[in-house]
């Protein structure tokens, strides 16, 4: 499937809306999943971060790769939403933390190992899965997470060591269960 006409998406053409939608979401409801505590608050991501990607398709200028511009909408959009939630800091003290209280869920035979290891991610605790979503995943350096969360370099790098090793322990219980 070829790339949308981003030119009818800015003249509002439902149609190429519609086809920009359908184009985009499975790779942005993955990234969302990334991010989010269940499904439902990645629908929301999902919803949010494609109104602002309409709202802001005029300031793509055309140079770089159109998806990586679209990744840094979700990114920021579930980054906010995060933040709006407030449920718990964006770091994370791992003596807060005990895995073996919780009850992961384990890994189901049949389903796409991207879905489980998802299933993981959705049980790392907030600031944990943001620095490593932002990381492993999107690439980010740990200046660039510095300035984004508004932590340190430091802070950024500890707790992405401390979100390798609650996600490690949290796979190792999902094997075993």
């Amino acid at each position: 499937m070829h790339l949308p006409d981003l030119t009818a998406c800015l003249r509002g053409d439902r149609l190429a809306q519609k086809q920009f939608f359908e184009h985009f979401k499975g790779k942005m409801f993955a990234l969302c999943l990334r991010y989010a505590h269940s499904r439902e608050d990645a629908e929301d991501i999902l919803q949010e971060g494609f109104v602002k990607a309409f709202r802001d398709l005029h300031q793509y200028t055309g140079e770089g790769n159109f998806e990586g511009w679209l990744r840094k909408v979700f990114v920021n959009t579930a980054l906010q939403h995060l933040k709006k939630q407030k449920k718990a800091p964006l770091t994370f003290e791992l003596n807060d933390y005990d895995v073996a209280e919780e009850s992961p869920e384990p890994f189901f035979a049949g389903e796409p190992p991207a879905r489980n290891m998802i299933r993981i991610l959705q049980q790392l605790p907030d600031g944990f899965r943001t620095i490593f979503n932002l990381h492993v995943l999107e690439g980010y350096s740990h200046p660039e997470i510095s300035e984004i969360l508004g932590i340190s370099v430091g802070t950024s790098k500890s707790q992405l060591l401390r979100a390798k090793a609650c996600f490690r322990k949290l796979l190792e219980s999902s094997l075993t269960s």
